[in-house]
């Protein structure tokens, strides 16, 4: 697939670029109702001394959920530990981990849902009764070993969070819901970001990336620096409304923030099955993607902006994507337009 310019999935940053990143509570911009309730959470347990109840964070990639792991390790004023679900491969890696951590510390798994069953059934005694049970040797000579653990708080990461198992669910204390951002939130965030890297922009520019950022943090800043490049070859290195609109024309991101990949799929739809429905499978064939991608990566914005519908049938296009794609509609109105 083409590297996106308004993908919400991870790419690799440089320090510079992770300077971006705020450190403290107080810096982090928008989901108020979350920071509400895990300021509380954190000085409860620091008040108390006691280590804060493991942490579930989960939403659509993009959100901050990597920073607000990192935000709460410094406000607890522990050291963090940092890992992923697919780099565990086998028990004895999990172990060698939570062996190495100090009380109160904070360990985060990114994509928890894809730990292996067999490291997620090691973790369930280390979360509930922070002891380790392992079996050593084999056959008749095999025997348990329950090893103490230090107080710890595990945090974990998901944009699917209905694939964690119920058992792994029900043992973290706090879960928090991290949704896509306002405009004038990403506004913020884009102004900040900005100041930090140093790039002169003004307030209408700000505002124009944060319209078509789709309310994701990541792809705000993503859109910033590629902007920024744009300043620097075409104009004097300043930001302004003109010179961002301009940009962003350039890179075939439009005002709802869909790009050529969003388009050529609605247009797809649209043109070839009268706005559906069409089934994953065609549609894939149809768009030269594959259906992880499509399903993971394109869809989701597209249903969450009500372009598209999902139906036991197919894909649906709704009256507002041929609105926006300036196409007269050919096909039965759609139910769910009604």
């Amino acid at each position: 697939m083409e590297e996106r310019v308004v993908s919400s999935q991870k790419l690799q940053e440089t320090e510079y670029e992770l300077n971006l990143r705020p450190s403290r509570l107080e810096e982090y911009i928008g989901q108020e109702e979350l920071k509400k309730k895990l300021a509380i959470f954190i000085q409860a347990s620091k008040v108390r001394k006691e280590a804060l109840d493991h942490v579930l964070l989960y939403g659509p990639p993009g959100l901050g959920k990597t920073t607000l792991a990192h935000i709460i390790a410094n406000e607890l004023g522990v050291s963090i530990r940092y890992t992923s679900g697919p780099a565990i491969d086998r028990a004895g890696d999990l172990a060698s981990i939570l062996t190495n951590l100090k009380e109160h510390d904070v360990l985060f798994i990114d994509e928890i849902h894809r730990l292996s069953k067999t490291v997620e059934e090691v973790l369930y005694s280390a979360m509930e009764d922070f002891a380790l049970d392992l079996v050593l040797g084999k056959g008749p000579a095999a025997r348990s070993v329950r090893l103490d653990l230090p107080h710890f708080t595990l945090i974990g990461a998901t944009t699917r969070p209905g694939l964690l198992a119920s058992p792994l669910r029900d043992r973290f204390g706090v879960l928090l819901h991290l949704d896509y951002y306002e405009p004038g939130d990403l506004a913020h965030i884009i102004y900040r970001s900005a100041k930090v890297l140093g790039i002169p922009i003004d307030p209408d520019a700000a505002n124009e990336i944060a319209q078509r950022s789709r309310g994701t943090p990541r792809v705000a800043n993503r859109l910033l620096k590629r902007i920024r490049d744009y300043a620097q070859v075409r104009a004097s290195g300043e930001i302004t409304h003109v010179i961002a609109i301009d940009a962003l024309t350039l890179l075939n991101v439009d005002h709802f923030g869909l790009d050529q990949i969003d388009r050529r799929l609605l247009q797809s739809i649209a043109e070839r099955y009268q706005g559906g429905p069409v089934g994953l499978e065609t549609l894939s064939a149809v768009v030269g993607e594959e259906t992880g991608t499509i399903e993971e990566v394109v869809e989701p914005y597209l249903l969450q902006q009500g372009f598209l519908q999902r139906t036991p049938r197919g894909r649906v296009l709704t009256l507002r994507a041929y609105q926006h794609l300036g196409i007269p509609r050919t096909g039965d109105l759609f139910e769910g337009d009604a």
